[in-house]
């Protein structure tokens, strides 16, 4: 047997901030091993369910998924999966005005006052993304003009970010990326070599890495191999969702 493929891959993208404990069971340990196919018997719907970020999006765009293109409803198939993270073909199929909103009545039910900017003045803003959550509905982007790093530091390390590797190393690789940066706006800046982590005690996500790799990385760790139309893909989403927030940033200074 073998981890069915959606289930490996929501382990591969939602272990580094669970193990970083920000998100997630603290008991997600289980993560990890089917994230490198090894665990056929843990139970990834279950620890699932208690990411109170992705599961919501991910129930949400496989409901739609069914009335808008007779997609499967299961959260964890892995098309489901793929369309929150990275975006996808199915991303683009989904109603946006429908799913946003919707998604905030889910949210706004259990928000409270930390999350009071959760309105429909967001629905601009939305796509069924993990950008979007990143951007839109975590509250650091509105803490870029405090004069602080952590925002840029978080809202960077948070986003699925994307490479070339350059080089593989026993310990970490070598990823020629695009960082974060906040000049007034949200912007992708040059290309820069840093090292990320790519191995777990249960393995790696990603086995035989090369150089000229496309992976993602999500935490400073390599989440997922990325062939070129899925780099394409995130890539639009992640500027779609950037262009977004800009406007939402620039009107709030205004």
């Amino acid at each position: 047997m073998t981890v069915p493929a959606g289930h490996r891959l929501f382990a591969q993208y939602a272990y580094a901030p669970n193990a970083l404990g920000y998100c997630g069971p603290a008991d997600g340990k289980a993560l990890e091993a089917v994230a490198c196919g090894h665990d056929v018997d843990a139970d990834v719907g279950a620890l699932a369910r208690r990411f109170s970020g992705a599961w919501p999006y991910q129930k949400l765009i496989a409901e739609l998924s069914v009335a808008e293109i007779g997609g499967n409803a299961d959260p964890l198939d892995d098309h489901v999966v793929r369309a929150y993270w990275t975006g996808s073909e199915l991303t683009a199929a989904i109603d946006r005005r429908q799913f946003g909103t919707e998604l905030l009545s889910r949210f706004a039910s259990a928000a409270g006052n930390y999350w009071k900017h959760l309105t429909d003045d967001l629905l601009d803003e939305v796509a069924p993304t993990h950008a979007f959550h990143v951007f839109g509905v975590y509250p650091w982007s509105r803490l870029l003009t405090s004069g602080m790093p952590q925002p840029v530091q978080v809202l960077d390390s948070c986003r699925i970010g994307w490479g070339k590797v350059v080089e593989v190393r026993d310990d970490d690789v070598i990823v020629r990326s695009r960082p974060l940066q906040f000049d007034g706006s949200l912007a992708l800046g040059d290309e820069v070599d840093r090292p990320v982590k790519h191995r777990v005690d249960s393995g790696q996500f990603v086995s035989h890495l090369h150089v000229g790799d496309n992976v993602a990385v999500h935490w400073d760790f390599v989440c997922d191999w990325l062939a070129p139309q899925q780099v394409d893909e995130l890539a639009y989403w992640t500027d779609w969702q950037l262009t977004r927030t800009n406007h939402r940033l620039a009107h709030s200074v205004g």
